[in-house]
């Protein structure tokens, strides 16, 4: 199904090829390519805003996740009934956090699938709120890494590396 990137701010320019590419690499790895998926930029005022909102912080972040399917196991997939419930939900990327979060050396596309990646792992039931919930995420998007780095040639890392 339709991988679709919008991109809601002015701040930081994005180009979605370089994005769309690897994620939808990311897509097929995880086996979810048949599901729709939304990518959504957004700068530091409106991803702040949605956290507020939704989670209580008052501070930018830099990615957010909005499940399609709520109470998901974690690695499990929707067993949607019919065809409009094949979406995995929406993940906000916080493109201007996650720029000024780079360091020097790192390649900005690189770093956004791998948030994007980290996005993804939420919609499909992964969470890191205790140190065993984070082990399988980290696994997880370790396992998806190592394979798009495979696949492309990049040396990417979960984001969730340093959490526990």
């Amino acid at each position: 199904m339709s991988l679709v990137i919008r991109n809601l701010q002015q701040v930081i320019p994005i180009r979605r090829m370089p994005l769309r590419r690897k994620m939808e690499i990311v897509r097929t790895i995880l086996g979810v390519q048949k599901f729709d998926l939304g990518l959504i930029c957004v700068d530091n005022k409106n991803i702040q805003h949605i956290n507020k909102i939704y989670r209580k912080k008052d501070i930018p972040t830099d990615v957010l996740s909005f499940p399609f399917h709520e109470n998901l196991k974690a690695g499990e997939f929707p067993q949607p009934d019919i065809r409009d419930d094949y979406n995995l939900g929406d993940i906000f990327l916080g493109v201007e956090y996650i720029l000024q979060q780079c360091r020097e050396k790192e390649d900005y596309y690189d770093i956004l699938t791998v948030t994007a990646t980290h996005g993804l792992c939420h919609l499909l039931g992964f969470t890191h709120h205790s140190e065993a919930e984070w082990q399988k995420m980290y696994l997880q998007e370790k396992q998806v890494l190592e394979e798009l780095s495979r696949r492309t040639g990049a040396r990417l890392q979960p984001l969730s590396r340093g959490l526990y």
